[in-house]
């Protein structure tokens, strides 16, 4: 079958059949044609650009489109994840507040649980006469063994970006280090937020009186101290940025959380005689409180917009879960996943989709079952859920700094992939004439960044069609 006018077929050399002003954009990134897989088509309607679009390729955290969609469409846009304590009897209390037998937490995956969520979980513990506690069990069955070595992916351990997924997850796992600035003194005052035991800040940020020339630039290293953890801080700060925050993983999901649970309820009055362990509820058991998250359509928006690795990791595990059974690992994740796609007809062929959040080396998907998959999306009842997570060109998330000419603000909802040598677009363009057009573009090159502005330039062309 010949190519379109406009178009190329999947596999061609050269990009001689894309329009000028693509023509001209492309040839301006000076990468190989071999290194791109592209397909551009108007919905409803036939391809405009396909160049090897069923080649496998590292989308980066496009993936995230994949993980976010599937778990949308096989979970349902109310879907909520409880977490829930429970103890003998509903939770029985002598005169001083102790309660009978152990406390059970059951973890239910919840990607966003924040400090102040837990806090209140607690605090409804509390108002129901529980103070004394012997020992409380943490359920973590949902998920198997999913902890990674948060530094194998890119030797930042200490980056949240590289965190682990766990079932019982409060706040990413994450630590807040706000530098305060005292300008009597010229120095920076370090906070931990939350103030766990045994976790502190040591070395200094030197101060700056140069006008504030943005992000300050700060290393962190990580480092045990007999039972503490060490948070290094070195670099400079320019006294005029002012306050000034960063995140930084120091312990495992696993130990930020006991941490965190011992400090809340030491906060609010209560005591804890042996500590958390890991266990099963058992069968006996009755909810005390519980908590239930926000909807999964709510929460795919801070995944696509934010482009945030574990809570996309924990989604895929989530969907695992429901619909393989407890014990989820990311296998069991990716093959529910590739399931939804599959009975939706959705060309999967050459597709790993790993970890679900797109920080892999082995993550692949093709253009062309992408965009296949967009279309299943946009004729499905769920688009709205679905397109409102996507980030909206020059308004929000990972775009609200690009494509903020008035032609083209606002005129497509999409998704970004960026990995050292992976860079990804996708999603939906809003055309002058009133036309909606999906399209995808992946590059694998040492050299990918260059291709942000070709990227730039095909979504104006299709704004303008």
């Amino acid at each position: 079958m010949a190519c379109l006018a406009l178009a190329l077929c999947a596999g061609a050399a050269g990009a001689q059949g894309l329009p000028p002003e693509l023509q001209s954009a492309w040839k301006a990134t000076r990468l190989s044609t071999n290194a791109l897989s592209l397909y551009v088509q108007e919905i409803g309607g036939p391809p405009l650009i396909a160049i090897n679009a069923t080649t496998p390729r590292n989308p980066a955290s496009v993936m995230k489109m994949v993980t976010t969609w599937t778990a949308l469409s096989g979970l349902g846009p109310e879907y909520a994840w409880r977490t829930s304590f429970l103890a003998k009897d509903g939770g029985v209390v002598d005169a001083q507040g102790t309660l009978q037998g152990p406390l059970y937490l059951k973890a239910g995956g919840d990607p966003l649980l924040t400090v102040e969520e837990m806090w209140g979980l607690l605090r409804e513990l509390r108002l129901r006469g529980i103070k004394n506690l012997g020992e409380v069990i943490v359920d973590r069955s949902l998920f198997g063994q999913v902890a990674e070595d948060p530094g194998a992916f890119d030797g930042a351990p200490n980056r949240p970006y590289n965190a682990s997924p766990d079932a019982m997850m409060v706040s990413l796992g994450a630590l807040r280090l706000v530098f305060q600035p005292d300008r009597v003194a010229r120095k920076w005052v370090p906070i931990i937020d939350p103030p766990l035991q045994g976790v502190r800040v040591e070395g200094d940020i030197q101060w700056s009186n140069a006008a504030c020339p943005g992000s300050p630039a700060v290393s962190t290293n990580v480092q045990s101290a007999g039972r503490d953890v060490v948070v290094r801080v070195s670099g400079t700060a320019a006294g005029s940025c002012g306050e000034f925050t960063v995140y930084r993983l120091a312990l495992s999901q696993p130990e930020y959380f006991s941490s965190l649970f011992q400090m809340l309820w030491k906060e609010l009055g209560g005591t804890l005689a042996r500590g958390l362990k890991a266990g099963k509820v058992p069968g006996n058991v009755l909810p005390v409180v519980w908590r239930d998250s926000e909807t999964l359509a709510d929460t795919i928006r801070v995944i696509n917009k934010k482009s945030n690795n574990v809570m996309a990791r924990t989604l895929l595990l989530t969907l695992g879960a429901e619909l393989i059974g407890p014990g989820a690992t990311a296998e069991t994740g990716a093959r529910a996943a590739l399931g939804v796609l599959q009975g939706q007809g959705v060309d999967t062929q050459g597709w790993v989709i790993d970890n679900g959040s797109g920080l892999s080396r082995g993550g692949r998907l093709t253009a062309k079952g992408l965009a296949d998959m967009l279309a299943v999306a946009w004729r499905s009842p769920l688009m709205p859920e679905f397109m409102s997570s996507l980030a909206i060109a020059g308004v929000d998330g990972t775009v609200r700094r690009r494509l903020r000419n008035d032609e083209v603000k606002g005129m497509a909802h999409l998704k970004t992939g960026t990995l050292r040598d992976a860079r990804a677009l996708a999603g939906y363009v809003l055309g002058a004439s009133g036309k909606r057009y999906i399209l995808v573009s992946v590059v694998n090159d040492d050299q990918s960044g260059a291709v942000r502005r070709f990227d730039d330039a095909l979504v104006s062309w299709l704004a303008a069609r």
